[in-house]
């Protein structure tokens, strides 16, 4: 009797593997393959987007500047510079009673190239760095590195650049000091262990054989990408060139459970509710997919969710229905549904003292909910109210998808933030909804398989609604 009273009134937080079959582990580890072999060719925002263009368009979604009127079940998109995109489903649903939107963000921490980045010292010739978002400096010394991105030439010629991926290009690094020497670095407090002025990448050290050179090392760099490019070092000014690791996406463990790759915050979430997408057909509400830009250093910009273009999007769809009218789209907004799909920060036992064991997101136990993130007293949160967290569980219980809801780590310990803060501003109702991850902004992160297909389910359950 005590133990069904238990098992009734008790909420457990179980390992989802635990009632998982053959027929749904094949499923899991499948759709997790199809999630790798897509991170290997998306591994910036730019290149994210365009393999979400070739996903799109094969799955009958056209440029909404394509279409003169809209009708339900007609699928758009719209590309913002490269670097963002929001897709969307026209539902048989009256606009006015809202939106049902799933976003995510597309950019990940990384090194970015300073604009004027070459230079030569003592015979070795580097390229100088300026971080991007939040990273721990330490961690991207000594690891292979390759260089992506564009270069555009003053003319409007663009250059992409992609070097260090195929198993026949050279990689690069940023070297670190050997632990003999080191005896005042180990002193410094870890955050300033590695400085970031000295987050250098090494790319090369054998000279031109011009005698009248200066910088012999240097001439001979820019010689290579003149030859390959047909740049010159001025072109490096109009340039966005990221340096970020060379790992490829691998199964994890003795079991291959799990996910290690770099940039799954947030490209776990973006491709689970893009691949969501792809599997709508006719929807009641209008549905949305955000892939956004720049969330990592505060969503600004004019492909981050702070600019106007998502709100254009909208705008675009409300004429080309033919409904648009003043105040239209606040109206919209306000009675609008939304899953901020980030990440969580998974629970590390190695780390435990950071985490409250009773809110936080475990590998394995399914898709996380974050009723509001922030830092110590909620600064900065937006925090989902208690009718809202009630339909969202709603939707998940109905369909058998395993959850758990979670806080970012301990009271005053630290905090973080999504993009959810900006359609709540907009009258949406949010709550963040991602994948707990372990080593988060490091430059290999880990997730698990079974809540990487969880998230799947999870926003396709949500669109359906």
């Amino acid at each position: 009797m005590e133990e069904n009273l238990e098992s009734k009134l008790f909420n457990k937080k179980e390992n989802g593997w635990k009632n998982v079959d053959n027929t749904q582990k094949e499923k899991i580890f499948n759709f997790s393959k199809n999630y790798m072999e897509f991170l290997n060719k998306a591994k910036t925002e730019r290149e994210f987007i365009t393999e979400a263009i070739k996903m799109a368009r094969e799955n009958g979604y056209k440029d909404i500047l394509e279409f003169q009127k809209l009708q339900p079940g007609d699928k758009v998109y719209f590309i913002n510079r490269e670097k963002s995109m929001y897709l969307a489903i026209i539902g048989t649903e009256n606009i006015e009673n809202g939106l049902h939107i799933i976003g995510s963000h597309v950019d990940s921490p990384r090194l970015d190239l300073k604009p004027n980045p070459l230079y030569e010292d003592t015979g070795i010739a580097y390229l100088k760095t300026h971080y991007y978002g939040g990273i721990k400096k330490y961690q991207w010394t000594t690891i292979p590195l390759s260089i992506h991105g564009v270069i555009v030439k003053p003319n409007g010629e663009k250059v992409v650049v992609n070097i260090g991926e195929d198993e026949n290009d050279p990689i690069f690094t940023i070297t670190d000091l050997l632990p003999h020497l080191a005896q005042e670095q180990m002193e410094k407090k870890l955050k300033n262990g590695i400085e970031g002025e000295d987050l250098n990448v090494l790319i090369g050290s054998i000279p031109y054989q011009d005698e009248n050179a200066k910088e012999k090392v240097k001439l001979n760099i820019l010689n290579i990408l003149n030859q390959k490019y047909g740049i010159v070092e001025a072109d490096f000014q109009s340039s966005e060139l990221e340096i970020i690791p060379a790992f490829r996406a691998r199964s994890l463990g003795f079991d291959s459970g799990m996910v290690a790759a770099y940039g799954q915050d947030d490209k776990v979430c973006a491709y689970t509710s893009l691949a969501a997408m792809m599997t709508l057909e006719n929807v009641k509400n209008t549905a949305i997919c955000i892939l956004s830009d720049k969330e990592e250093i505060g969503s600004m910009g004019n492909t981050g969710m702070e600019s106007h273009m998502f709100d254009f999007f909208i705008s675009e769809i409300l004429n080309k229905l033919e409904v648009n009218k003043p105040n239209l789209l606040d109206r919209v907004f306000c009675f609008s549904k939304m899953l901020s799909s980030d990440v969580d920060a998974g629970f590390d036992p190695i780390y435990a003292s950071v985490s409250d064991k009773l809110n936080a997101g475990f590998l394995g136990k399914g898709i996380s909910l974050n009723k509001y993130t922030g830092s110590r007293g909620k600064s900065g949160a937006s925090d989902a109210n208690a009718e809202y967290v009630a339909w969202v569980r709603n939707i998940l219980e109905k369909n058998n998808i395993k959850y758990q809801i979670a806080e970012l780590g301990k009271v005053d310990i630290g905090g973080g933030g999504t993009i959810a803060y900006i359609l709540a501003n907009k009258g949406a109702d949010v709550i963040d909804c991602g994948v707990p991850v372990l080593s988060m902004h490091a430059p290999y992160e880990v997730t698990s398989k079974f809540d990487i297909y969880s998230a799947f389910e999870t926003y396709k359950a949500f669109w359906n609604e």
